[in-house]
């Protein structure tokens, strides 16, 4: 009220009665999730409510991670309350009046919602305001003005105003009393509503020439503990003879309006009669003893008797009006009726949306059914035109279901994943089932953290390479891109190598990655001759806990270049001079060519490899110096030497051919190789050729020294050939047991292989030179030895020895050979090297 609150005559015993009711406060479960609780009005801040804490199961140790607190809606739910972080009591934050909350109802309260965190939950509180004896009865004007006629019959009634207490229940329950006065008494009647009327009574005959007045005093008494008191002052006139009141033609009038009717409308109206003439039948109508609210709300036409509406008319503010009209003749004679206007509801109220609680962001993995908001959501009208339902409306993952006391929880319907919506923007409609209805939306938010649930993808599960070798140290090979959807440290790669393969060097000191941005370098040179393709593995990894990697592999080829000249294996290149030479050595190779040889005649055949590969080895011969160019030609891509024409007498003897070998490489790389040539019809007739290359007396002493040594091995092999044929003579007769040691094979053929130190390039070629042995002095000896045999290509360049001739082959001894006016020693090129100085 806005009074405040009014003194009473014994604060004592009331103040007791109410911090009575406050202690004895009551909580019980009317639903699921409600709890009620009782207080007396007007309480001073911080009085106490209830233990709402633990009245919700909730121990002083759960209080700072459940966060309790008090929420409120609506238009008359207001923050009156609040909740103790400590010990979670409920506490009166503002003064509740009971008169300002609720008006004239007999029940007051207050509801709110108790929002519970961690898990989220919500109760409904509802809290019953009892009312105290804050108010007097009063009546609206100071002085009560009556004419009575002297000719009024003793038991006549007046009815006097009716105070007004705003108080209720038995804190409004008025009793009135009447001054002493011989000549009235006070009656009490019961009018509808449960008032009562206070009236007048004349208990003797007046003479107003006797007493032409009299003063009362009316007291009305509330019934409150203590009682309050409130008193108007009765002046009775007396007058002539008027002897018809006005008589009203219902005792009370009772109309239905709908609210929010425009000002100006008809609500009633009131008629009454009086059987008098002339002035004393002149009947004016007015309010009597009503609020001033009333009067801003209808009026009356004191003619015609119309109430009509003045201002508009709400019925969630008030739905039921009482007031009391009267109706007054000429002679000062009143009558009075009763009026009772109910105001109907009409749908004029959206529902009203509030968000108690938004949970946001909430992670992706959270589970289904997860409440991230809760709403209440209140429509102050009655009836089906308060009956609220609630929908979402938007493509989001989010649902929601009705919970108590007009709340809405909105909770997750299927799992959530951030990289395919960081965000759910929805919207929440709620819509009365009014005619029409009416409905308000509210916007709701809601944004998804991340959670480490997606693993770094590379753009490639394989990636290839090309390098080309020689390359500087740290050149950049490749970048390796993996991308991860998640964000922040769970979304940030970084990338290590993991292992793989790069022959016998490994791929540790080969490659390196950059961890940040994924680029390969090269940690040194590379060699395509020793390392041609290798294989690593790149693990991408996020930052997210616990991590998520993946891996691709990243195969690198290594591209040749022509970093490699043609490498001539045959013939062997000259020593280096002063460089020390192996006993048994070979300095410069030499080929005898009979002087009968024709055009095409082979010559020899300049064998070389190129260590590189592709058309960096493809390799090419040409003839470059010749003592005789006409006589000589080399193949451009097999590298035989063939005689261009027939050999003549006028050619000399000791020829000299040089040949250059050239790959295809840019540039191109070459290397030359000499071969030495004696045009000779045997060896011996070559010896005198070859000795004459000597130079200065030690060069002659030396050729001598080689003289001496090769027809020391001639003798050697004469006496060895013989001891054979005695062999092979002695096994025809069953050779004895000493001699099986020696084994069926009458030679050691120790093959001849070129070095495996190559990779891949040209093959060596191979091929055999026959050369003319001596004539025989006798016939008669088991000489010469078996053919050697003819090696081929292949296991030359294997480096495997020759096959082994077979038992049955025609060298055993005793068998003729072939041909023996023109023996032919068999041997392969490499035994034919001597060493010149």
């Amino acid at each position: 009220m806005s009074g405040g609150r009014r003194p009473s005559g014994g604060p004592g015993g009331g103040r007791a009665a109410v911090l009575g009711a406050v202690l004895l406060w009551l909580c019980w479960r009317a639903a699921a999730e409600r709890l009620r609780y009782s207080m007396a009005e007007e309480l001073p801040r911080g009085s106490l409510v209830g233990p709402l804490a633990r009245d919700l199961g909730l121990s002083a140790d759960e209080l700072p991670a459940r966060k309790l607190r008090v929420a409120s809606a609506g238009k008359k739910q207001l923050k009156y309350f609040t909740v103790s972080e400590g010990n979670g009591n409920l506490y009166v934050s503002e003064r509740l009046d009971r008169e300002e909350l609720c008006g004239e109802s007999l029940s007051c309260s207050v509801s709110f919602e108790a929002l519970v965190h961690n898990p989220l939950n919500v109760f409904r509180v509802e809290v019953a305001i009892e009312d105290v004896n804050d108010h007097s009865p009063a009546f609206s004007k100071d002085a009560l003005d009556l004419e009575i006629g002297e000719w009024t019959v003793p038991g006549a009634r007046f009815p006097l105003e009716i105070a007004q207490d705003a108080d209720v229940g038995s804190n409004s329950l008025i009793t009135y009393q009447l001054s002493s006065n011989p000549s009235f008494s006070l009656a009490v009647e019961e009018i509808p509503g449960g008032k009562k009327q206070p009236e007048l009574v004349l208990e003797r005959a007046l003479d107003r020439e006797k007493q032409s007045s009299f003063e009362l005093v009316l007291t009305a008494v509330d019934g409150g503990d203590p009682a309050r008191s409130g008193t108007v002052q009765v002046r009775v006139n007396v007058t002539d003879l008027n002897d018809n009141p006005p008589v009203f033609s219902k005792r009370v009038y009772e109309a239905r309006v709908a609210e929010n009717l425009p000002a100006g409308s008809l609500v009633l109206q009131v008629r009454a009669t009086d059987a008098d003439a002339g002035s004393n039948g002149r009947v004016s109508y007015s309010f009597v003893n009503v609020p001033t609210g009333i009067r801003e709300l209808f009026s009356i036409d004191k003619e015609s008797g119309e109430i009509r509406t003045e201002g508009p008319l709400d019925f969630e503010e008030k739905n039921k009006y009482s007031f009391s009209l009267e109706a007054r003749d000429g002679g000062g004679l009143t009558g009075h009726c009763q009026v009772q206007i109910d105001v109907t509801d009409e749908n004029d109220n959206a529902p009203e949306i509030t968000i108690l609680s938004l949970s946001s962001p909430v992670p992706e993995d959270a589970p289904v059914g997860t409440v991230v908001a809760l709403l209440n959501v209140n429509d102050p009208d009655s009836g089906e035109n308060g009956e609220v339902s609630c929908e979402l409306s938007g493509e989001a993952p989010l649902s929601i279901v009705a919970s108590s006391g007009g709340s809405f929880k909105v909770v997750t319907a299927s799992a959530l994943d951030r990289e395919q919506a960081s965000e759910h923007r929805v919207t929440v409609v709620a819509r009365d089932r009014g005619s029409p209805a009416l409905w308000s939306r509210r916007e709701l938010l809601l944004e998804v953290s991340d959670v480490n649930d997606n693993a770094p993808v590379f753009e490639e599960a394989s990636y290839s390479a090309y390098v080309r070798e020689n390359n500087a140290v740290g050149a950049l090979v490749l970048r390796v891109v993996a991308r991860d959807l998640d964000a922040g440290a769970n979304g940030r790669v970084s990338y290590w190598l993991s292992g793989g393969s790069a022959g016998a060097a490994g791929a540790a000191p080969l490659v390196s990655v950059e961890a940040r941005s994924g680029a390969v370098y090269a940690q040194r040179s590379l060699d395509y001759e020793q390392c041609r393709e290798f294989l690593v593995a790149v693990r991408a990894q996020d930052g997210g806990s616990p991590a998520r990697s993946s891996t691709a592999t990243v195969r690198v080829f290594v591209l040749d270049q022509n970093d490699n000249a043609p490498r001539v294996l045959y013939p062997p290149p000259p020593a280096a001079p002063g460089a020390a030479s192996a006993p048994g050595s070979v300095g410069s190779a030499f080929e005898v060519v009979p002087r009968s040889a024709s055009s095409g005649y082979l010559v020899g055949k300049v064998v070389a490899v190129d260590a590189d590969a592709g058309r960096n080895a493809w390799l090419s011969y040409e003839l470059v110096q010749a003592s005789e160019p006409a006589l000589f030609r080399v193949g451009l891509q097999s590298g035989e030497v063939r005689t261009a024409r027939a050999v003549s007498e006028r050619d000399a003897a000791k020829q000299r051919v040089v040949a250059v070998v050239k790959d295809h490489g840019e540039p191109a790389l070459s290397a030359t190789a000499t071969l030495h040539v004696v045009l000779a019809e045997s060896l011996q007739e070559a010896l005198p050729e070859l000795s004459e290359r000597a130079a200065g007396a030690e060069a002659a002493g030396e050729l001598q020294f080689y003289l001496v040594l090769a027809l020391a091995l001639l003798s050697a092999l004469l006496v060895l050939s013989v001891a054979l044929a005695v062999l092979a003579r002695l096994r025809r007769a069953g050779p004895p047991g000493v001699l099986r040691c020696l084994g069926a094979q009458r030679l050691s053929l120790a093959g001849a292989a070129f070095p495996a130190d190559f990779c891949e390039g040209t093959l060596p070629y191979s091929y055999n030179l026959c050369v003319a042995a001596p004539p025989r002095l006798a016939a008669e000896a088991a000489w010469p030895p078996p053919p050697l045999p003819i090696v081929p290509a292949e296991e030359l360049v294997a480096g495997e020895p020759c096959e082994k001739p077979s038992p049955s082959s025609s060298a055993v001894a005793g068998d003729p050979p072939a041909d023996l006016d023109a023996p032919q020693v068999c041997k392969h090129l490499h035994s034919l090297f001597l060493r010149f100085s």
